[in-house]
């Protein structure tokens, strides 16, 4: 996994493909969130990642006999938020300045700066295009 001294990554997560995943400058990763790298995670600047949030880039396909999986790298992009336990399944982009609300399901590509909510995810608003905040700490809090 690679991410700089600038984002912070609270205990209590857990990490599968962790060489697949990467985390840009000034983002939040809480507590109890599940990271799935092997399809390729990539994760930009300034994103929020609220607690029980879970991303899977694989996942069983429902249709093949044997009961195979199935998969596609994920990409959320700059200044997005990804509300408390939400999910994220593989394939999906959440664009730049997007808001995943609470609780949703994305099994669809999150235009930027629209605001999805439900199971599945849909289309809610859209949020204001004027961003520069910064998340992060200068500490890795790996057990905050």
């Amino acid at each position: 996994m690679c991410f700089p001294a600038s984002t912070t990554i609270y205990g209590g997560s857990r990490f599968v493909g962790l060489e697949g995943i990467t985390i840009g400058e000034y983002s939040t990763i809480s507590d109890r969130v599940i990271l799935d790298g092997r399809r390729i995670l990539t994760i930009g600047n300034s994103v929020n990642v609220g607690p029980g949030v879970v991303v899977w880039t694989l996942q069983h396909d429902p249709d093949d006999r044997d009961f195979r999986t199935r998969g596609g790298k994920v990409v959320i992009d700059d200044y997005a938020w990804l509300g408390s336990n939400c999910i994220v399944l593989p394939g999906v982009r959440v664009g730049r300045g997007a808001v995943v609300a609470a609780g949703a399901v994305v099994t669809h590509d999150v235009a930027d700066y629209a605001i999805v909510g439900g199971v599945p995810a849909h289309f809610i608003r859209e949020r204001s295009h004027d961003l520069q905040y910064r998340l992060g700490k200068p500490i890795r809090a790996w057990f905050a």
